[in-house]
């Protein structure tokens, strides 16, 4: 069994975080990191291909400057090999952007199943795996707090404000796994070192045969136009009972048309 992770590398949440003056984005031209979440994509994967007594674990990430920090950290965990999409014109890519490079770069792997989080540390808006699922034309299943692999099905149970769901798809399929589902293990002495030598297959956006022009900036059709600090909150109005208290909080109520 073939397992793909796709996993983010994002600036490391202990360090102020700098805006480029001119993009108005995140700064990424320091050392990445992998981001805590897609930990337990990798730890789930892991676990499946050992539970099946054979397969491997391949990660699929794009990050700029050819930053591979973050996947050595999930290759130290035990995974076997990664992808990198790495290039100057992927600067500015939206969501469907990403989505559309990372399923050009997990098609070349022919996987039997992909796992993602549920969303990044950084970005938040939870709808890459979605995207990357109905790119590929795989069934997908969302908030995955466990995984079984049976009879060529994933057998998922779905977190949900009440409790869980069984679901089952066929395979091949996309899952997206919430945190703390499992224990990511720590990369050992041995793990480490082993991780220096794996493959690391980096590839460009010319290489998946994605038109530049539909990536980065031009291909998001979106400018950010400034970034302002959230305003201070302020004190509230504190309201003493004097025997109208409930008069004077209705009235409050009926000023911000809640009633």
């Amino acid at each position: 069994m073939k397992v793909v992770v796709c996993v983010k590398q994002i600036p490391d949440p202990a360090d102020p975080g700098a805006l480029d003056p001119e993009s108005k984005t995140l700064v990424r031209d320091q050392k990445l990191i992998l981001d805590e979440s897609d930990s337990y994509g990798v730890e789930m994967a892991l676990q499946l291909v050992d539970t099946a007594g054979e397969g491997s674990v391949h990660l699929v990430s794009m990050a700029p400057n050819n930053e591979v920090s973050g996947l050595r950290t999930a290759l130290a965990m035990g995974a076997e090999s990664a992808t990198l999409v790495s290039d100057d014109a992927l600067k500015g890519t939206d969501a469907l952007g990403t989505a559309k490079v990372l399923a050009a770069a997990i098609t070349r792997s022919e996987p039997d199943l992909v796992l993602a989080a549920t969303e990044s540390s950084d970005g938040y808006t939870g709808t890459v795996p979605e995207m990357v699922a109905e790119l590929l034309g795989l069934p997908s299943v969302t908030f995955a707090k466990s995984i079984a692999i049976e009879g060529g099905a994933a057998k998922v149970q779905r977190q949900t404000e009440a409790g869980y769901d069984d679901v089952e798809c066929p395979l091949p399929a996309l899952v997206s796994v919430t945190a703390g589902v499992v224990e990511p293990r720590y990369p050992s002495f041995k793990g480490i070192m082993a991780a220096k030598s794996k493959p690391v297959d980096e590839v460009t956006v010319g290489d998946l045969g994605i038109d530049a022009g539909s990536v980065g900036w031009a291909g998001g059709g979106q400018e950010i136009v400034s970034v302002e600090e959230a305003p201070a909150r302020e004190a509230g109005e504190v309201i003493e009972d004097e025997g109208d208290a409930h008069e004077r909080i209705v009235a409050f109520l009926d000023e911000l048309k809640v009633l």
